[in-house]
């Protein structure tokens, strides 16, 4: 796949006011072909109200490829399999909705849980598991795919760490697809100046039978952080098909002192092992994770670079090149933004 425009660029005003709601957050997003409509995400956990998603519209003109607008048209509430919403953050069962995408073939929406335990410095947080979850339109939860055992939440240092749950969903035919943001305790340290990391990839067939899991090799982050002994955050942000065997990454890090970082990469998962089986992944030669080649250092467009962890393709133009809407989570922050970057790609699906 290869970018070979950039269509433009809008923005939603900071924590603009829809139907009674904040807007703010929106950390996944999609688009149903047959109708138009654009599906919006939020992770808010009761700081302005309860997770819910937007209905939208993105402006992209099919023949010029102009992009020119993005407009809410609705709001619905996620909801539990009894109808009632989540809990909010720090009590158990809350959710932290990642990724949104339509499931055409079912008729439903998918999202992404990235869920919530305990660790150190938070060491009173209640474990809630980090799964992808099928829900209707109205938002009511009707389905939730098993979790492999190596990716449950513990009180321990084990399993995947805090924050570091399912962060990117994608869906085709086939198969649902998704990819903890960074590495389980057992699969080795967190990406640093000095090297990088590795996450899982899990795989389940259209029945929710898990059908493999792959390593994929995480980036060392582009510098230190500024003073040296200060934080950072980095992993997959978002996963987006091309096909059954192809997706795309994209990868976000945050560096105190230094700011975001983003990369988009194609990857492949044809001749990786599956490592369902194995506990840790330390060891990098007993194995093949996917192969990845860089599509774009996301840097060039709009600096600064924001908080990116939304991808999905928007309409085929006249040309016949794909649309590519990539977007940023603005945290609810006065200092962030929730911006829609557009591409025209050719290679897509």
């Amino acid at each position: 796949m290869r970018i070979t425009r950039f269509l433009g660029e809008q923005r939603i005003p900071y924590l603009v006011k829809f139907e009674g709601t904040t807007v703010g957050g929106l950390s996944g997003f999609d688009h149903d072909p047959r109708t138009g409509a654009w599906y919006f995400v939020s992770d808010d956990r009761w700081r302005y109200g309860p997770a819910r998603f937007y209905t939208g519209r993105l402006a992209i003109d099919p023949t010029t490829g102009g992009f020119t607008g993005v407009r809410l048209t609705g709001v619905t509430t996620l909801t539990r399999p009894d109808g009632t919403p989540y809990p909010a953050y720090g009590k158990p069962g809350s959710a932290d909705p990642e990724s949104i995408r339509v499931d055409r073939w079912s008729g439903r929406l998918l999202w992404g849980d990235e869920g919530d335990r305990p660790d150190r410095a938070n060491p009173d947080i209640p474990i809630s598991h980090s799964t992808v979850r099928g829900m209707n339109l109205e938002g009511r939860e009707v389905a939730d795919l098993p979790v492999p055992s190596n990716l449950r939440f513990e009180s321990t240092e084990s399993g995947p760490r805090r924050n570091f749950g399912f962060e990117g969903v994608a869906v085709t035919a086939r198969a649902v697809t998704a990819v903890t943001e960074g590495p389980r305790y057992e699969d080795g340290p967190t990406p640093t100046a000095g090297g990088g990391s590795v996450t899982r990839l899990t795989v389940w067939d259209r029945k929710g039978r898990t059908r493999a899991q792959y390593a994929y090799p995480l980036d060392a982050l582009a510098a230190p952080p500024s003073p040296p002994e200060g934080q950072s955050d980095s992993g997959v942000s978002e996963l987006l098909a091309i096909d059954d065997h192809r997706y795309l990454a994209l990868e976000r890090s945050w560096i105190q002192g230094v700011g975001y970082r983003a990369k988009l990469y194609e990857i492949d998962l044809r001749g990786a092992s599956n490592v369902l089986g194995r506990d840790s992944l330390t060891q990098a030669g007993r194995y093949r994770p996917v192969t990845k080649r860089l599509v774009q250092d996301l840097g060039r467009f709009r600096p600064p670079v924001q908080n990116l962890e939304g991808m999905a393709w928007g309409p085929r133009l006249a040309s016949g090149e794909c649309t590519l809407v990539i977007g940023s989570d603005d945290n609810f922050s006065e200092e962030e933004v929730t911006q829609f970057m557009a591409f025209a790609v050719t290679g897509c699906r």
